[in-house]
């Protein structure tokens, strides 16, 4: 008895069926079915989907490398503390607060706990104190030159703070004090700008010169000639040049404004400024965003380019004329750090002339050792140096290298290394080699000339057109012709298809034509690398006329290495000059080469020494050298020629070299013929592994498995949870003598084609909406009432219809084209759109216009123009509409030989007698339908032989060559090979083809199946409704399911339940490699050729199904594997229990380790000995903080209470100054039982008012706020929660100047034009400009940060997703309470080593705790009575419908779904408005009477607790 394990991998699932199958080949039973499920946030399957993908713990890894960055400041703040400690420069009260005790490593140059102070500012009786006041005199007598009227407002009319600049301007010519350049230091380590590697700079192009332009709008023009969807624009600019750019909305506004621009000037040789036809300099505008940061670069560079100062003194100047304007963020943002560091060098060069503590070198030896007492070398070192140098390139702006990130290469599958350590032999991997290698870049360049092809779009053959031939031969007709080739694309970087057929190959396109009539065999429209490396070289060297020692291969490969290995400037700038020296070069070579980009960090599939010997029999003509080839591979061709047994070169490397008999024929070799001949084997057979057990299997899981080696996260976690399934279902039910395996077309697909085809998903899922609106409308008509909508293959007809008039049109009206591309036109949209398709569509094989109003009847039928006899293709381009008579008359054959055959004959349709069209005619007809945007279609519909349209079609089928296919057939290929196989891939692996499972699964009758599994959920939902929406009983036995329209967006029924997964799987189980040939092959012989037609496979697979009351008219159905197959599927689906992943890990123990040098002198790893390392999984609080804030609120409260709390709280001032006036005559004493008689003897009345009750300010300090920019997005709710209300008043009447309107009010425009308007809008006070406003709401759920420092004040909310436990109570009479455990708490019970959830609550014990997808079962009340009526191990079908899983919870509320959901149908009511519930359908509260249950990664339930 063979066992088979069907798999059906998808992005998030992993569907599996173990069938037993005799040995005769007859299947027999199912063993078991199941579904596992990985939960996964809809929004990351969407991303990964379309071609977006990024790690769960991206956004982790992001947070950390901000805190890695805080955490650098604030160590090159404490070494910064230590030398100027030593140096005596820091102010007394400064120098206090940091922690001097050198035995304490926790505030050794730190603050110490609570006493973080500003150096400028000392805490004295009378309050602080600016210490550098006197400097802040002098900066105020400048200030008054140029800001009089300022200077007499106040004592300080501008802030003290902004010394700062003024000393940073000061100390670049004149002495200041060493407090103050203390100050200078501390700021540079607090901003200190952005730093770039070599290659992060923008690279110097010679052909265009890029600048920052501010220019005014003088006029805006329409473009009225334009025919695109969107508007275009000619916007006139000041200086008379026109910016042409398109837009959605009306850009009149921009008049009069000022518009930030990047212009890009075309340049030629001589660095003059190219011309266009017009005569007109050749520029083009980018308008970014004002928070772009290239503009904000741009803007900050040319600033200080014209000014030509320092960062510090271009602020300075700038605050002096215009001193409201914001510094940081407004004045400069965006700065580049060499621009603060040579800032930095002036002051300290001026500042070590005038100070001697800068001079002296026994204070300079002190703050060296101070630093590196334990380092000598590089202690050393620094005592060569000095103060300057110690600060600029050792504290302030050191840049550590980066971490080099070897591990993760990919290893050689052809080489590795052997070597002895500790007297045993091991073996390591060599890594694969760098894509810019210069050995690389040639094995590139051959594999892709040994792949070309030249193909003809259209040759006349016999009176048809036959597509893409094969015309290779006629352009490289000997080897001189490939070296040709060879030569000619080594110099350059990339090659598009019109250069190599334009400028290679002198072949010209024909007049009006806007494409050649050849092209190559690969991608049309994409640029293929060619020796990238050499041209870049040889660019950089013919400014020095050297571009011929570039035919030296060893010059080559030493300069790359020396440009790949080196990334600091300076070291590559030392480099490069020994270079030059030793190979005579002049000093134009170091400075062009120091320019060059550096090389990408990306590598091959090889290592360098694998492609030494590869290479050598790629070459070709010249280039082939048999001195080339290494001894060990001439010895084993010499083996091969001479049939020499050797045990090294395998049976299969004999085979695939058959035939070759000299050694010189081992030239221009495919790459993977010249792996055979050099190892024998391919390079995806080169990890071959054979596990012998589950365990073994569980071992490679845990042990060997190197974590992010597939680099996408997504495909990584969905292997490996395949293979822990495989290994349980190993254990479970033993051996397997086969696995068939088919993965979801995302996980095989790359990046780019899952966007491709999420695109694609969505342009049909609206042309679907849009034809299914479409027939709706139709069927309002009475010559359509026999119309169905809902029907696939009348949607279908209406679909080709559209498609073929589409197609026909070389440009579409604007508002056809609107309408074409929408998924719901409007009606009169409609009546428009269905008018023009009934005009324009024709019968392909006639002619004859085929009007909408018997389309929809027998009369026309939907044909397949390759019929399915022949070759299975169900696809959209393979149909066409046609008469039914023709149809008929067509029959088996393909569309252009039914024409060859009958074309210019007539045939009676209806009434009626038509001719068929002319081959003539027929061929012009397609050409112009379908000759341009559709020529898969064109393709099909001209072939005369089917192997013009199925070529290498099959081959795909069978062998899916993707990554990630490749990786998963591998792996499984561990678990069933034979012994003797020596593949990466055993034969014991079928993969199957999701459109051969899709044919299977209807022939067997899996489809009926299903509807009857989820039919339940539609019938719940007409009664819930009260309708018949969603589904109607057609006959005694048979419900249709259907969904209402306004639902149908996005729909499949098939994704509505996990455990499709198992029904997928359990077809893919009994597909054999049979079937797949069958469909993929035998459908694709001529249908003449009796001999190509497996007549074997089809009398082996399938049978014959009569039509109902005939005996003659039948079709060919597939057998089912055996009789009763679909009954037992249907029950073994029933079966399942859903097994869902859980993901609560929220804490795990960091295995730490530093280096150290060890006893030997070398750099060594040990582990952390000091304290616990903890890393958390999970996200503590989103990522918004709140301040704590303080609001005034006005209360009513009666007056006795007003009097004895605070009477100055109360609203009214002219009550509080009576009360006043009471206490002034009453002697100045308060006594509130005065005053409240006071007022009882008048009866309360005071100004003709009752005033029993009274307002009063009451501070409330339990509203948190944030801060938030101004933008568009702002809304009315949000100005009203604004805490400042002089601010909530500017925006608000700054919005009624807008007439409410919220986006043109706070636009950027509307934002500047607010700000220019602030004391107008502010009631004549002056306020300063506002970007961003602070908005306040309740403090709620939010928590406090901490409880030192000023985190008590800082709070935030928890994220979501985070409850990961709810835990149930039971007090001593059975009651239940329930609690949601904050993730706080239980990371540090788990610290703590305890459980997750407290024992314990309000003084019930805790019966059992839950997490999100966990599985619970709900008793009846007779099992709640009597629970042995349960028997976990044997659930009836019944007891399994009342499994549900585990949403989520808070508080005391916890929420569910019956296990098998995946979607709901019929959102925000299926399930409620949360899409889950709290109670069943009996109304019953599931966390009062449910039992958890422990489900295995199988499904199979292993424990209740009840």
């Amino acid at each position: 008895m063979k066992r088979i394990l069907g798999l059906d991998v998808g992005t998030n699932s992993v569907g599996w069926a173990v069938v037993n199958q005799s040995k005769d080949g007859e299947y027999g039973t199912i063993e078991k079915l199941g579904s596992r499920i990985i939960p996964m946030d809809q929004g990351v399957m969407d991303q990964f989907a379309q071609g977006q993908t990024e790690s769960t713990t991206a956004e982790r890894t992001r947070y950390r490398g901000v805190r890695r960055l805080r955490e650098r400041s604030l160590l090159r703040r404490e070494r910064l503390h230590r030398v100027l400690h030593v140096l005596g420069f820091l102010p007394t009260h400064y120098d206090e607060s940091i922690g001097w005790n050198k035995n304490d490593n926790k505030t050794y140059g730190k603050f110490l706990p609570g006493t973080e102070v500003k150096l400028a500012w000392a805490a004295t009786d009378e309050g602080h104190r600016f210490l550098f006041y006197d400097s802040y005199l002098e900066m105020l007598e400048d200030l008054k030159v140029h800001q009089p009227s300022l200077s007499k407002t106040s004592k300080t009319p501008v802030p003290l703070d902004w010394t700062i600049y003024y000393l940073r301007k000061k100390a670049l010519t004149q002495p200041i004090t060493k407090e103050e350049l203390a100050w200078i230091l501390l700021q540079f380590n607090q901003k200190r700008g952005y730093y770039q590697l070599r290659g992060e700079e923008e690279v110097v192009d010679d052909s265009k010169k890029e600048e920052y332009y501010a220019l005014k709008v003088v006029k805006v023009e329409l473009d009225t000639e334009n025919r695109s969807k969107k508007d275009w624009y000619n916007i006139h600019l000041e200086n008379g040049w026109i910016y042409r750019r398109s837009s959605n909305v009306s850009l009149d506004n921009w008049v009069g404004l000022t518009k930030e621009f990047i212009v890009t000037t075309r340049l030629d040789a001589e660095g003059n400024e190219k011309l266009n036809a017009d005569g007109e300099v050749q520029r083009s505008f980018k308008n970014p965003s004002e928070d772009d940061w290239g503009l904000i670069k741009k803007k900050t560079e040319s600033d200080l380019l014209k000014s030509g100062k320092t960062v510090g003194a271009y602020i300075y100047d700038n605050l002096l004329t215009q001193p409201n304007q914001k510094i940081i963020g407004g004045l400069i943002r965006t700065i580049e750090r060499k621009l603060y560091r040579e800032e930095l060098n002036e002051i300290l060069t001026t500042q070590c002339q005038f100070n001697r503590a800068l001079q002296n070198k026994e204070l300079f030896q002190k703050a060296c050792y101070e630093l590196y007492p334990k380092n000598e070398n590089h202690r050393k070192n620094l005592l060569t140096k000095d103060f300057k140098h110690l600060f600029i390139e050792d504290i302030l702006f050191y840049q550590r290298p980066l971490k080099t990130k070897k591990s993760l290469i990919a290893n050689c599958p052809y080489e590795y290394r052997v070597f002895i350590k500790e007297g045993k032999k091991e073996i390591a991997p060599i890594k694969c080699i760098a894509k810019s290698n210069p050995y690389f870049q040639e094995i590139r360049l051959w594999q892709f000339i040994d792949n070309l092809k030249i193909l003809e779009r259209e040759v006349e053959v016999d009176g048809s057109i036959a597509y893409d031939v094969d015309v290779t031969a006629n352009f490289f007709k000997n080897e001189t012709d490939w070296v040709n080739l060879f030569i000619w694309l080594n110099d350059k970087k990339s090659v598009k298809q019109d250069e190599l057929l334009g400028q290679f190959l002198g072949l010209k396109k024909d007049k009006g034509k806007k494409e050649h009539n050849y092209r190559w065999n690969y991608v049309e429209d994409r640029d293929y690398p060619c020796n990238e490396t050499r041209a870049l070289l040889l660019k950089a060297l013919s400014y020095c006329e050297a571009e011929d020692r570039l035919d030296d291969f060893s010059f080559t490969y030493s300069l790359w290495h020396l440009l790949y290995s080196v990334e600091d400037k300076i070291e590559l700038k030392s480099g490069l000059e020994k270079f030059a020296l030793r190979h005579q070069l002049p000093q134009l070579f170091v400075e062009q080469l120091l320019n060059t980009p550096p090389f990408e960090k990306e590598y091959g599939s090889y290592s360098e020494k694998a492609i030494k010997r590869l290479l050598p029999l790629m070459r070709r003509g010249k280039y082939w050298d048999i001195d080339a080839i290494d001894n060990k591979t001439k010895q084993r061709i010499q083996r091969i020629i001479d049939g020499e047994v050797d045990d090294s070169i395998s049976i299969r490397a004999r085979e695939k070299l058959e035939g070759y008999r000299t050694l010189e024929q081992f030239t221009a070799l495919p790459l993977w013929l010249a792996g055979y001949v050099v190892y024998s084997r391919h390079a995806e057979s080169g990890d071959v592994t054979k596990w012998d057990s589950p365990e073994a299997l569980a071992h490679y899981i845990q042990v060997e498995f190197k974590q992010y080696s597939l680099r996408n996260p997504i495909v990584e976690q969905i292997v490996l949870e395949t293979l822990r399934v495989v290994k349980d279902l190993w254990s479970l039910y033993g051996d397997f003598s086969e696995i068939h395996l088919e993965l979801g077309r995302d996980i095989k697909n790359s990046a780019s084609v899952r966007n491709r085809i999420s695109t694609r998903q969505q342009e049909n899922e609206n042309t679907r909406q849009r034809i299914l609106n479409l027939l709706m409308n139709l069927k309002k008509e009475a010559r359509y009432a026999e119309l169905n909508p809902y029907s696939p293959s009348q949607q279908e007809k209406m679909r080709i219809v559209e498609e073929g008039v589409l197609n026909a049109q070389s440009q579409l009206p604007k508002d056809i084209e609107k309408i074409a591309t929408s998924a719901k036109p409007s009606s009169k949209e409609m009546q428009k759109y269905l008018l023009w398709l009934d005009q324009k569509y024709c019968s392909p094989y006639t002619g004859k216009p085929i009007s909408l109003a018997r389309l929809f009847t027998s009369d026309y039928q939907i044909e397949h123009v390759i019929p399915q006899k022949r070759y299975f293709d169900d696809s959209f381009s393979n149909k066409v509409i046609c008469e039914a008579e023709v149809n008929s008359l067509k029959g088996a054959l393909l569309a252009h030989e039914f024409i060859q055959r009958e074309g210019g004959s007539t045939i009676t349709v209806g009434t009626t007698t038509v001719e068929i069209l002319k081959p003539q005619e027929y061929v012009a007809l397609v050409n112009r339908t379908y000759g341009v945007k559709n020529k898969l279609k064109a393709k099909k519909l001209l072939a005369t032989d089917l192997d013009e349209v199925i070529d290498g079609f099959s081959a795909r089928q069978l062998t899916d060559t993707r990554y990630i296919n490749r990786v998963m057939m591998r792996l499984l290929s561990g678990v069933v090979r034979d012994k003797d196989e020596a593949e990466s891939t055993s034969r014991n692996v079928i993969p199957c083809a999701g459109r051969v499972t899709s044919v299977l699964k209807h022939h067997w009758g899996l489809n009926d199946s299903w509807d009857k599994l989820i039919q339940p959920r539609f019938e719940r939902l007409n009664k819930m409704t009260n309708s018949s929406d969603f589904g109607v009983w057609v006959a005694s036995n048979r419900f249709q399911i259907r969904v209402p329209f306004d639902l149908q967006k996005g729909f499949s029924k098939k994704r509505i339940d996990h455990r499709h997964h198992a029904l997928d799987a359990l077809v893919i189980a009994c597909t054999t490699r049979n079937h797949v040939n069958f469909i993929s092959n035998s459908y694709s012989r001529d249908v003449k050729d009796r001999k190509g037609f497996r007549y074997d496979l089809r009398a082996l697979l399938c049978e014959k199904e009569y039509n109902k009351g005939s005996s003659d008219n039948y079709s060919y159905q597939f057998k089912k594997p055996w009789d009763t197959f679909t009954e037992d599927a249907y029950v073994a689906l029933r079966e399942i229990v859903v097994s869902h992943k859980q993901n609560t890990r929220v804490l795990t123990k960091a295995n730490n380790k530093t280096e150290y040098i060890n006893s030997l002198g070398k750099k060594a790893l040990q582990p952390q000995t000091k304290g616990d390392h903890w890393a958390i999984r999970k996200p503590l609080h989103q990522e918004t903080i709140f301040g704590r804030t303080t609001l005034r609120e006005v209360k009513t409260v009666s007056l006795k209470n007003a009097l004895e709390s605070n009477w100055k709280a109360l609203v009214s001032k002219l009550l509080k100054q009576s009360i006043e006036d009471l206490i002034f005559q009453y002697g100045g004493k308060y006594d509130a039982k005065v005053i409240l008689k006071y007022f009882k003897d008048r009866e309360y009345q005071f100004n003709g008012e009752d005033i029993r009750r009274v307002e009063v300010y009451e501070y409330n300090n339990n509203y948190a706020a944030t801060r938030k920019a101004i933008d568009d997005t702002l809304t009315l709710k949000q100005i009203d929660r604004i805490t400042d209300v002089s601010i909530q008043n500017i925006l608000k009447n700054h919005l009624e100047k807008y007439e409410g309107n919220l986006k043109e009010a706070f636009n950027p425009e509307g934002l500047a034009d607010m700000n220019k308007n602030i004391k107008a809008l502010n009631g004549g006070k002056n306020h300063c400009p506002i970007y961003s406003v602070r908005l306040y709401e309740d403090m709620g759920a939010k928590f406090a940060l901490g409880t030192t420092h000023n985190n008590p004040d800082k709070f935030a909310i928890a994220a979501k997703g985070t409850n990961l436990y709810f835990g149930v109570y039971e007090d001593e009479k059975g009651k239940r309470s329930f609690d949601s455990i904050p993730l706080h708490v239980v990371i540090e019970r788990l610290k703590n080593k305890q459980s997750p959830v407290p024992p314990t609550y309000k003084n019930n014990q805790l019966k059992f705790y839950l997490s999100p997808n966990d599985l619970v079962y709900v008793p009846t009340e007779e099992e709640q009575k009597n629970s042995e009526l349960v028997d976990i191990t044997n659930l009836s079908i019944e007891q399994k419908e009342r499994v549900y899983k585990v949403v989520s919870f808070t508080g005391n509320r916890a929420y569910f779904i019956p296990n098998s959901i995946s979607q709901v149908i019929y959102d925000k009511e299926e399930f409620g408005k949360l899409n889950k519930v709290e109670l069943n359908d009996n109304r019953v509260n599931l966390k009062q009477v449910c039992w958890k249950l422990k489900v295995n990664r199988l499904g199979k339930i292993e424990k209740i607790c009840k």
